[in-house]
């Protein structure tokens, strides 16, 4: 069965409230409390009872992962859109990736949805000695140590014992080399400074030129990566998120191909029939469009 039980539980709060009783955990008056979520668990486990939903019994963890991860997307689509409304139901739909791999496993007799749940409620107790333990924070700055140092024991307990351990490779590559710059950088294996970076993305840039010219196609690639990897951390001694940025990158480009596509449009032609000159004078249009909506829209 799952690690994640009763015992395992107490072991955890006994790292940070020592002989203490275990905190009260109720929810809290005028709070939702969570019922709903029992009737999600009922419908799942209906739809996968011998005489279900025949699509939804064929589901098997590997089947699911493409689900969990457009979901996931999709609630980050939701919170950047800003509807209430379709946040509220992209998050549903990530619940119900959630509930439905954990009855998954439930019928593996591995673990099950109170197991999951139990398991992060003991993980966020031992990790928050602050609120319900004797230790004093001044801010989010020593939080953030504390949780540092609680992640790095646990990761010992697991056999983990590397600076970049736990960081998921199938993580979209971006917020990957974030999170190990971060985690580099954490144990002072860092860039000075942002000008630091800069100097090692010239070199870098000057490596791929070189493997361009040698036509290695192999090496090219290699190189890039390592361009890649100096921007994102490039990015990250300036504080700016590269994931972010890139999103914001790829919407410019996306409204500003758009306007060229219906301005072509109107007069009876399309992207390929228009000359690279012709292109390149509607992208610059497109740009000043863009910038005196955004002046407009500052105005109001």
């Amino acid at each position: 069965m799952c690690r994640f039980n009763a015992n395992v539980f107490g072991r955890f709060l006994e790292v940070t409230t020592k002989d203490a009783a275990p905190p009260d955990l109720t929810p809290l008056p005028g709070k939702q409390a969570g019922a709903e979520v029992q009737k999600l668990v009922g419908l799942m486990q209906r739809l996968l009872a011998p005489n279900g939903c025949p699509w939804d019994r064929e589901q098997t963890l590997e089947t699911l992962v493409p689900y969990l991860v457009e979901e996931t997307y999709e609630v980050v689509d939701a919170l950047a859109g800003g509807s209430v409304e379709d946040h509220c139901e992209e998050l549903g739909d990530l619940l119900l990736q959630i509930v439905f791999q954990s009855e998954l496993r439930f019928a593996e007799g591995r673990f099950g949805i109170d197991d999951v749940a139990r398991g992060i409620v003991a993980k966020l107790v031992q990790r928050h000695p602050h609120v319900f333990g004797d230790v004093e924070v001044s801010g989010s700055n020593d939080v953030l140590a504390n949780w540092a140092k609680l992640k790095a024991t646990e990761k010992a307990r697991k056999g983990k014992h590397g600076a970049l351990d736990g960081i998921p490779r199938s993580a979209p590559a971006l917020l990957r080399a974030t999170r190990a710059g971060e985690k580099a950088g954490a144990v002072g294996f860092d860039f000075a400074d942002a000008d630091g970076a800069r100097v090692r993305l010239n070199d870098e840039l000057r490596e791929f030129d070189e493997a361009r010219a040698g036509g290695d196609r192999v090496e090219m690639g290699r190189e890039l990566g390592d361009v890649l990897f100096t921007l994102v951390n490039l990015g990250r001694k300036l504080s700016l998120d590269p994931e972010s940025e890139l999103r914001e990158a790829t919407d410019r480009f996306a409204r500003r191909f758009g306007w060229i596509e219906s301005a072509l449009a109107a007069k009876g032609q399309t992207i390929g029939m228009a000359p690279p000159e012709e292109q390149d004078r509607l992208w610059e249009a497109a740009k000043e469009v863009e910038k005196a909506g955004e002046k407009k829209a500052s105005r109001k």
